[in-house]
């Protein structure tokens, strides 16, 4: 990869004063004008929101589109944003949303309630036509009624408390009825998106690069934030470099000024040369591998427990990574809401793991592999590019594993035999699994059979499952999503948390931040509560 073009001049056309949060701190002022160059390791695959959990959609998502609410990322308060107002009936059923007037899609299209009640429609039903699936954080949900042009309901068929904080997520932005009108295979194109927030999109080469411009017009900003008003910048310049070392020699030699997925080894070099590190929590189920019961090398529950506590999660973020990725202590972060400390389950103990094995009828064969009944305890699980250095985590799982006897391959396919691969359970009996959000339905969104369907159980995501079901879980699961009283429901939280470890059908690993850098003179970045940047407040100083 040659150097960046950097055509975009620097401009100071306009200065703004921001409001000094301490007496001893003088106030900076925004420069309004440039254009920031961001280095992504990955191309965006698709904007149909639901579909926004990838982080490079969703940091494209995140200056385009707006939510009905903003969830504070410091108090995790839910605040208006869209919607000026709401009221929820006592059971969690109905959800009535008084919108903000005035605010228009860049298409010119009014945001009102019609619009936002066919977004809802669509995303908490889905549209088989357009193939748009529904989204994994709304449950339950029923219909939706315009009340007035600036008013609308939303009605479900069980309670569903953790809607408010849905209605702030990437998987909540809108979008226009054009957009909405598209196939889902439409919409991976960024053009194809319109949506109401501070950038718009100008042009677009797929997989390679996306330029956004500032909308001029924007003044609907969530009110609690000190920037008001259209965003400083004139445009976010996207570009796609897979090779860490690009990203981070573009960065200090003044060819980009922000990059995402920085790797721990790499954070050394650049706080070396002033440069700040982001680590933004992902407040979700943590950087985890999950089993996948049906395939009948890990259908015994002893077999899991054994692999379980044959991970040394201590060594392996010692080993690899900085103190940004603290190492497991549940299935969700600490961080997390509804946190249960679990260290006890997860602690490494190889000589409990092979005692396990040995009752389940696994014994070392002449090569060292366990086998049983002439079969070897040989598994694979692929490559999951997003997760950082997720090869060489996998491959240190593998070292730790042969040390009991058992034979672990690391895969790295083409994307499209991945995706087969791991709905397949017969050749992946365990998957990366790592979802965030802030909130406790984040745990049925990794493993209800109906939400990203982790387990693979039968009547999820995979035709190929044909025995393997969890009552128990998924009723565990669906009593978080329907809980109205919040202490109980973080109580359900811990509940569930509890059963996955018992049944060691997951092994979390570590947090996983999301970890970006920066040049000195890019100010007023901000990420939304699961880690995902926002360029909204963003302005370039002087260098």
């Amino acid at each position: 990869m040659g150097t960046i073009s950097r055509h975009l001049a620097r401009r100071t056309l306009l200065a703004v004063v921001l409001a000094i949060s301490a007496p001893a701190v003088r106030a900076q002022t925004p420069i309004k004008g440039g254009t920031l160059i961001y280095l992504e390791q990955q191309a965006h695959t698709t904007l149909y929101p639901p579909a926004g959990g990838f982080y490079p959609n969703g940091g494209v998502l995140n200056q385009i589109t707006d939510k009905l609410t903003y969830q504070n990322p410091e108090t995790l308060s839910i605040e208006p944003w869209i919607a000026e107002s709401w009221t929820v009936n006592d059971a969690n059923t109905e959800f009535t949303f008084k919108l903000r007037p005035g605010v228009t899609f860049s298409d010119g299209s009014k945001v009102d309630a019609e619009a936002v009640a066919r977004n809802y429609d669509t995303f908490g039903l889905g549209n088989r036509d357009l193939r748009q699936p529904v989204s994994e954080v709304i449950n339950n949900y029923d219909h939706s009624e315009v009340i007035d042009p600036l008013t609308v309901k939303f009605v479900f068929r069980k309670p569903s408390p953790g809607f408010l904080q849905g209605t702030s997520v990437i998987g909540s932005g809108l979008v226009s009825l054009a957009t909405l009108a598209r196939k889902f295979d439409e919409l991976g194109s960024a053009t194809a998106i319109i949506g109401s927030g501070p950038f718009v999109v100008a042009s677009e080469v797929l997989g390679k690069q996306l330029q956004l411009v500032r909308r001029n017009d924007y003044n609907w900003g969530p009110k609690t934030l000190a920037h008001q008003g259209p965003a400083y910048l004139d445009g976010i310049k996207y570009v796609i470099i897979g090779e860490d070392s690009v990203r981070i020699g573009s960065l200090l030699a003044g060819q980009a000024d922000f990059i995402r997925q920085v790797q721990a080894y790499d954070e050394a070099q650049v706080q070396a040369q002033k440069f700040p590190i982001y680590a933004a929590a992902t407040r979700g189920v943590n950087d985890s591998v999950a089993f996948r019961p049906e395939n009948p090398l890990v259908a015994d529950l002893r077999v899991r427990q054994a692999l379980l506590h044959a991970v040394d999660t201590h060594d392996i973020v010692t080993t690899l990574f900085s103190a940004n990725y603290p190492a497991a202590r549940s299935v969700i972060a600490t961080t997390a809401a509804g946190f249960t400390d679990l260290s006890a389950k997860l602690a490494y103990d190889p000589e409990r793991a092979k005692k396990l094995l040995d009752e389940a009828g696994w014994v070392p064969g002449p090569d060292g592999i366990r086998a049983k009944d002439g079969q070897k305890l040989a598994l694979a699980a692929h490559v999951s590019l997003p997760q950082p250095q997720n090869k060489a985590v996998l491959q240190l799982v593998s070292q730790q594993w042969a040390r009991i006897g058992v034979q672990f391959s690391v895969l790295s396919g083409s994307a499209g035999s991945t995706i087969a691969d791991n709905l397949d359970p017969a050749k992946t009996p365990l998957v990366v699994a790592e979802v965030g959000r802030a909130d406790p339905d984040v745990i049925k969104s990794q493993f209800y059979l109906a939400n990203r369907d982790a387990l693979l159980q039968k009547g999820g995501l995979s035709s190929k499952v044909t025995g393997f079901i969890d009552p128990v879980l998924n009723g565990k699961l669906e009593a978080i999503a329907a809980e109205t009283d919040h202490e109980r429901r973080l109580a359900l939280a811990g509940e569930a948390q509890t059963y996955l470890l018992d049944q060691a059908y997951v092994i979390p690993i570590f947090e996983e931040p999301q970890v970006f850098a920066g040049a000195p003179y890019v100010k007023g970045i901000a990420f939304e509560a699961v880690g995902r940047p926002s360029f909204y407040a963003a302005w370039l100083d002087k260098h």
